[in-house]
């Protein structure tokens, strides 16, 4: 079976990358599962409720965050209600929402997919290597098929998780940096893992946010208000096959698809 992860979506750029560039990759990849990670699409910080609903429009199957899911009030209004919008599963006990789903495929297949945040260089909070483990050894109970969104800044973090679930989940995909890294491979377990999918939005920019913004920020110390570039944008993420009655990665290969989004305002 094919899945198909769309990296972290930024701003306006971003969905509108999705809203036009989706149907392209459907058509090149057959997926029969998608995932989305959107924890930037409300003007690069948080998600709102009509977002979510517009991706999940679009075909996007589950939707994953991270540590920015909390910077719209709203959120917590909707993350309780809405079963196919997941955050980081080791926020603690009584967090709204929840940290992962088993969602039903195109082709029938049932899915587990998990959403963790690492702990290096990002705010303290529960332990994700031992949460994940145990909601994965639930999984397994009803499917092999498991997909983990690694949500961390260091790249360490991330390698570790992804041999620490090796041949336990179908991949280890990490978030948060918004930089594709080179390192698409299948581990000796047959879990597929890559450091960080990368980012769909503006890539003529800092991480998606305005050159010159970024840069007062740094040279000024100050606090400045970010707003999303809107140059080069592209769908990155990552294309899996997927061995459907073991769970198996078979293939990982990275998606980078450039998107003409002059002239479109949607």
């Amino acid at each position: 079976m094919n899945i198909l992860v769309i990296g972290d979506i930024f701003g306006k750029p971003g969905k509108i990358a999705v809203h036009h560039g989706l149907p392209q990759l459907i058509e090149t990849y057959e997926p029969d599962f998608i995932i989305a990670n959107a924890e930037n699409i409300a003007g690069g910080f948080g998600v709102t409720e009509n977002l979510c609903s517009k991706l999940l429009h679009y075909g996007v199957n589950v939707i994953t965050t991270g540590n920015h899911i909390w910077d719209r009030q709203e959120t917590d209004k909707f993350l309780n209600k809405e079963p196919n919008i997941i955050r980081p599963i080791n926020f603690p006990p009584g967090t709204p929402g929840k940290g992962s789903i088993i969602a039903t495929a195109s082709n029938g297949a049932l899915v587990g997919v998990i959403n963790a945040q690492g702990r290096v260089y990002m705010r303290a909070i529960d332990c994700p290597f031992r949460v994940t483990l145990e909601e994965v050894e639930k999984m397994r109970e009803k499917t092999p098929i498991i997909i983990v969104d690694f949500h961390a800044e260091a790249t360490s973090e991330k390698v570790a998780m992804a041999h620490y679930l090796d041949g336990r989940v179908t991949a280890v995909l990490g978030t948060h940096t918004h930089i594709q890294t080179n390192d698409f491979r299948v581990l000796p377990g047959g879990t597929a893992a890559v450091t960080d999918i990368g980012m769909t939005g503006p890539h003529d920019s800092i991480i998606g946010v305005k050159p010159e913004l970024a840069i007062e920020f740094l040279l000024s110390g100050r606090n400045v208000k970010f707003s999303p570039a809107d140059g080069d944008v592209r769908i990155q993420g990552a294309f899996l096959k997927v061995d459907p009655l073991s769970g198996v990665a078979e293939e990982i290969e990275p998606i980078n698809l450039k998107i003409e989004t002059e002239g479109i305002d949607d």
